[in-house]
C-alpha cells in the first residue's frame, strides 16, 4: 500500500522550488561577489528574505499537511491544504522579488499561506477530540 502519497509529491514539489530559489541567490552571490550577508544590495536582500521566507513557512505547513494526510483526511482536502500553500509561496515569492509588481500578490500569498497552516491545524485539532 502506498501511503502519504500527496504529501510526498508536495513534499518534491516543494524542495525542488527550494533548490531553485537557492540557486538563484548563490548565482546572485557569484556574479556580485558577495559572499556573506546581503551586501548592503537591496535587490539581493528580497532574494535573500525570499528565500528565508520560504523556508520559515513550509516546513511547518508540509509537516502539518503530512499529518493531515496520516490521520485520514481525504484526497481533496489534503489537496486544498498543499494547494493553498504552494499559491501562496509562489505568489509571495514571486511578489517579493517583483517578479511581480502589485503587492495584492504578496498579500494573497500569506493569506493562502495562514489559511493552509490554519486549516490542517484545525483538522489536526478536530481529530484529537
Amino acid at each position: 500500500m502506498d501511503s502519504l502519497v500527496i504529501s510526498s509529491t508536495y513534499a518534491a514539489i516543494f524542495g525542488i522550488i527550494y533548490f531553485a530559489i537557492s540557486l538563484r541567490v548563490g548565482n546572485y552571490r557569484r556574479q556580485t561577489s558577495i559572499s556573506f550577508g546581503d551586501g548592503e544590495d537591496a535587490n539581493f536582500l528580497k532574494i535573500i528574505r525570499a528565500q528565508q521566507n520560504f523556508a520559515e513557512y513550509v516546513p511547518i505547513a508540509l509537516l502539518l499537511g503530512l499529518l493531515v494526510e496520516y490521520r485520514g483526511a481525504s484526497a481533496v482536502l489534503v489537496h486544498v491544504v498543499f494547494g493553498l500553500l504552494l499559491v501562496g509561496r509562489v505568489s509571495h515569492y514571486l511578489q517579493l522579488t517583483s517578479v511581480l509588481k502589485s503587492i495584492a500578490f504578496r498579500m494573497l500569498g500569506m493569506l493562502l499561506t495562514f489559511s493552509s497552516i490554519l486549516t490542517a491545524s484545525i483538522f489536526l485539532l478536530l481529530k484529537a477530540v
